[in-house]
């Protein structure tokens, strides 16, 4: 009898716009099929607990977990990366404005920040409350959290008004 975890699965997804296809091991988490086997480097993996929100990527417009979400469950989904969010121009303002209120150092977060942002952009107009809920799963240990606050409520501020 053949181990079920040990099996290879199709997977085809469209990633940052473009369709994909491979074969993965049933174990294998999303950010290490985007980072592995796709070579997509800007998904970073952190914690693997799914606690620092470094990983996070759009899936069907929702920002998720790489590492707790598998490659196959990923199947026939959407997945944008902060390479695709940012060749789209989606986070374009976003990016601009952590750059002018150095809302990032060394980076290593931004990513991760950056799909949870997105989402939250999506959305209606939030409070800071709001957004510093919606940030409560990604963890930065450089800038904290002042100035990613005060920099996606710039963008939500300055898009409300754009929108009017």
């Amino acid at each position: 009898m053949s181990d079920t975890l040990d099996e290879m699965h199709a997977v085809a997804l469209v990633l940052n716009g473009a369709p994909v296809a491979a074969q993965v091991d049933a174990r294998t988490h999303l950010g290490d099929f985007i980072r592995h086997t796709l070579g997509k480097t800007g998904t970073h993996i952190g914690c693997e607990h799914g606690v620092c929100g470094a990983c996070n990527v759009m899936v069907d417009g929702r920002s998720v977990r790489s590492c707790l979400m598998l490659a196959v469950q990923a199947d026939g989904c959407r997945v944008d990366t902060v390479e695709g969010l940012t060749a789209s121009g989606a986070i374009a303002d976003l990016q601009e404005e952590f750059v002018r209120r150095n809302a990032l150092q060394c980076g290593y977060c931004t990513p991760g920040m950056l799909a949870t942002a997105a989402e939250m952009l999506r959305g209606p107009k939030l409070s800071r409350e709001a957004i510093r809920d919606g940030l409560s799963g990604n963890y930065c240990r450089c800038t904290g959290y002042q100035a990613i606050v005060d920099a996606i409520e710039a963008v939500m501020l300055r898009r409300a008004e754009t929108a009017s």
